[in-house]
């Protein structure tokens, strides 16, 4: 149709994977949790259901990384959050911020989070935030650790544009 502009999510939730292990002999896709990120997963889905109402607005979707780290921790938070649709996204995996945000666009949802890896969670969240003035863009630049969760409300006239977004929270759930 002609002058429609599709959805934009006006907030973007980028979390990354909890701490995983790394048995010998398994490729890096296959690698699960270990007990730690199965505990931090675990605290995770906890505060994010704590703070539901204030995390996610109207249409919602989760998107996560084919990699089994990845699904383990959606597994570990879905629990805490029955009812939201999401689905597994192979691109994510050894994604570039170009292709993380093109996923959250197509998603057509009012709040997208996705669960995915450094170094692109770091640097979507780095590309997209503004300066805060409250240091939480300074702790995302030192690193976003493992089950980091990046809070951004984007812009509504540029959403994909450098420092655009509006850097709503910067949490590290542990268990």
């Amino acid at each position: 149709m002609v002058g429609c502009i599709p959805k934009v999510p006006s907030r973007l939730l980028l979390l990354r994977h909890a701490k995983s292990d790394y048995p010998a002999g398994i490729p890096d896709h296959d690698r699960p949790l270990n007990e730690r990120g199965l505990r931090d997963a675990r605290a995770a889905g906890a505060w994010i259901a704590e703070h539901r109402d204030e995390l996610f607005s109207g249409e919602a979707i989760v998107i996560v990384s084919s990699a089994l780290r990845a699904q383990q921790t959606w597994g570990c938070i879905e629990a805490h959050m029955p009812g939201l649709h999401w689905l597994t996204e192979p691109r994510l995996y050894d994604a570039a911020c170009s292709t993380l945000m093109s996923i959250a666009e197509a998603s057509e949802a009012d709040t997208a989070l996705i669960v995915g890896h450094n170094p692109t969670i770091e640097e979507t969240a780095l590309f997209l935030a503004a300066d805060d003035g409250r240091g939480l863009k300074e702790r995302i630049r030192s690193k976003v650790p493992t089950c980091g969760l990046v809070v951004l409300d984007l812009s509504a006239s540029d959403p994909w544009a450098n420092g655009s977004a509006d850097l709503a929270a910067f949490e590290v759930p542990r268990g």
